[in-house]
This record gives structure tokens, C-alpha cells and sequence, in this order.
């Protein structure tokens, strides 16, 4: 019986799906949880459920049902959150026309 868990956060970074010669189909997300120790985690999704993460963009916030899978390979243990289900909680703001992103100064200085 796997337990079923539940994480919010930011998309922070989408990989491209990845397709092994077997046909297998996996594709990764890393998301960026709030409070006053943020983590990055990184979760998967597989087969089908690699085109739902087109709908998603980084930066849209985002509760993510998993499941805590392990295997072992040659002696190696290896650990993987695999997302089975993701809600958008708000997509993630453009920004407005004639904005800048970032903001820099006038003049050449270096800013350290």
C-alpha cells in the first residue's frame, strides 16, 4: 500500500520529456515551496501524463498529489517523487507592458 502526499510551490523549472528505447516516457518538474525554509523539489511524471505539464508555465503556483517510489539498481537505492495528479492554484503574472523585469542602474558601475 503507497501512502499518498501532497506538496504546494512555484514551478520553478520544466525538463523536456525524456524517451527511452523501451518506449518509456518521463518528464520532470522542480518546484519551489513557500515559508521561511523554501525547498526545491523535483518530481516526475510518466507516460501520458507528460503533455499535462504544457499547461503549466514557471512561476504558476501549483499543489502537487505524489506518491514516494524507491528501487534498487547494481546495489544503488534510488528515491522518486512520482506526481500522479497537479492543480494550477494561480498561474503565474506576465508582466506589464513597458515594465522591466529587473532593475538596473543608469550608469556603468559594477554593484559590488
Amino acid at each position: 500500500m503507497s501512502t499518498t502526499y501532497e506538496a504546494t510551490g512555484t514551478i520553478k523549472l520544466i525538463e523536456d520529456t525524456q524517451t527511452f528505447g523501451s518506449g518509456f516516457t518521463k518528464r520532470e518538474f522542480v518546484i519551489t515551496t513557500a515559508g521561511e525554509y523554501p525547498d526545491d523539489i523535483k518530481f516526475e511524471v510518466v507516460k501520458d501524463k507528460c503533455d499535462a505539464l504544457n499547461s503549466v508555465a514557471v512561476g504558476d503556483e501549483v499543489e502537487v498529489s505524489f506518491n514516494v517510489r524507491g528501487n534498487e539498481w547494481n546495489g544503488k537505492y534510488y528515491v522518486n517523487l512520482q506526481c500522479w495528479k497537479f492543480s494550477v492554484k494561480s498561474k503565474a503574472q506576465a508582466p506589464q507592458p513597458g515594465t522591466m523585469q529587473n532593475s538596473v542602474d543608469d550608469d556603468d558601475s559594477i554593484p559590488f
